[in-house]
């Protein structure tokens, strides 16, 4: 193989890297521009969200206590580990509900109660992206709407 050869194969290489990380990164800007949606949307969404809260009468009692009180999300949000809040982050992002993705980012401490961007927003993005990669078994175990919801259901901070 002349240099030539290994140089042209070398760039090639790092040219695809960088399409896979372009390709991740648009997915998790795609995936986050979604949470700004129209009112017939969110209007959509919380009515599956009151659907979902009645079935069970005590989570709902817990998360509306929880969801009217900042210091209460504060405090959750410092108990969860880093690891743990990108888990919960993916798997919101992986269900498409742009209530729950919210509702998840005001808990994990991303957003402020009225749904605007934290201190902390731009470092945990630039962050995640990494995490992705790293964590890619995970990703891959809730490649479904419906395992991504059952993840936040089954770990959602009450």
């Amino acid at each position: 193989m002349t240099r030539n050869q290994k140089i042209a194969l070398g760039c090639g290489g790092a040219g695809c890297l960088g399409l896979i990380v372009v390709a991740i990164a648009g997915c998790v800007i795609y995936l986050f521009s979604r949470s700004a949606v129209t009112s017939r949307t969110y209007n959509y969404n919380i009515r599956n969200l009151n659907t979902n809260y009645n079935s069970n009468s005590k989570e709902n009692a817990n998360t509306n206590s929880n969801e009217n009180s900042s210091s209460s999300s504060s405090a959750t949000a410092s108990s969860i580990s880093e690891d743990d809040k990108h888990k919960l982050y993916q798997a919101a992002g992986m269900t498409g509900d742009a209530e729950l993705i919210r509702r998840v980012s005001v808990k994990i401490g991303l957003m402020d109660e009225d749904y605007t961007p934290g201190e902390d927003y731009q470092k945990f993005i630039s962050e995640h992206l990494e995490w992705a990669s790293r964590n890619v078994d995970f990703v891959n175990s809730i490649n479904t709407p419906e395992k991504a919801r059952a993840y936040v259901n089954e770990h959602f901070p009450d």
